[in-house]
């Protein structure tokens, strides 16, 4: 029996994907016959305007890795991904319909099981797609996850989003993924670079993350990170920066629990609220 669709945010649509294919644990097969030549081309097309907008504006960490993705003319076989990346650091990608529940997720993720959307844009929507397609997710997710201390920090993650679950606290638990995993910066050799998906991704975002005067970047802290409420449909008007993975994973390291606790009795602070 299938799942029920699932929504983060507002849409005037409902969410795409087949989830009738889904299993109890939210993934499915890889339905690879299914591409048309024109689902390959839009693939085709997008690796390689974002693969050309990297130099200075990506990870380092993040252009080294992207090679371990594979083809890039043609949408990738998850199961060759897969070869390379249970080798690398024991990871493997799953196969889901588009999003899922947040209790599945974390349960992915604590496995060492990332999920990616298995279906691609319209060709309507090579600028701006409004749920995460293969692309976003493969493209901008999966070549970190060569780099041992992110596979580490995001099995942590997940280990914690499970806990955060129990305590209530997933609102906070998801903004420090959204500003680290999707949203994050960090600073090498003295310069902003990008290392989230949801930059790396994005042709615009990309540029505006690292280069434009207009979002504020804050050193990352716990505590602030999780308070910020983020934008779903916009630029991010903060960032937060880190100095090299290591901090991630140490961030994640001490229990939350008494974090939680003391910003339960803190206001909010806007996307946009300064310093």
């Amino acid at each position: 029996m299938g799942q029920a669709p699932v929504v983060y945010g507002q849409s005037d649509r409902p969410p795409r994907g087949d989830y009738s294919r889904a299993q109890e644990d939210y993934t499915c097969a890889q339905d690879y016959a299914a591409y048309t030549e024109a689902d390959h081309d839009t693939y085709r097309r997008l690796y390689a305007r974002q693969k050309a907008l990297l130099p200075g504006l990506a990870s380092q960490a993040f252009i080294d890795a992207l090679p371990s993705l594979g083809v890039e003319d043609r949408i990738p076989r998850f199961e060759d991904i897969n070869q390379r990346l249970r080798q690398a650091t024991g990871w493997e990608i799953v196969a889901v319909p588009g999003l899922i529940p947040e209790v599945p997720f974390f349960s992915l993720l604590a496995n060492r099981k990332f999920p990616v959307t298995d279906w691609i844009r319209k060709p309507e929507e090579f600028d701006y797609v409004v749920e995460p397609d293969i692309f976003h997710d493969l493209f901008g997710h999966v070549p970190l996850l060569f780099n041992p201390v992110i596979a580490d920090y995001v099995q942590r993650y997940g280990q914690g989003g499970l806990k955060a679950e129990r305590l209530g606290a997933c609102e906070m638990l998801s903004r420090l993924y959204w500003y680290t995993i999707e949203f994050g910066l960090i600073r090498e050799q003295g310069e902003i670079r990008a290392y989230g998906a949801g930059i790396l991704s994005s042709s615009g975002e990309l540029q505006h993350a690292v280069t434009s005067p207009l979002p504020q970047r804050l050193p990352l802290s716990l505590e602030r990170t999780m308070r910020t409420r983020y934008k779903i449909d916009t630029y991010q008007q903060t960032y937060f920066v880190i100095d090299d993975f290591q901090q991630l994973f140490d961030m994640t390291e001490g229990d939350f629990t008494p974090v939680y606790a003391a910003l339960h009795g803190l206001p909010e602070l806007a996307a946009d609220a300064r310093g």
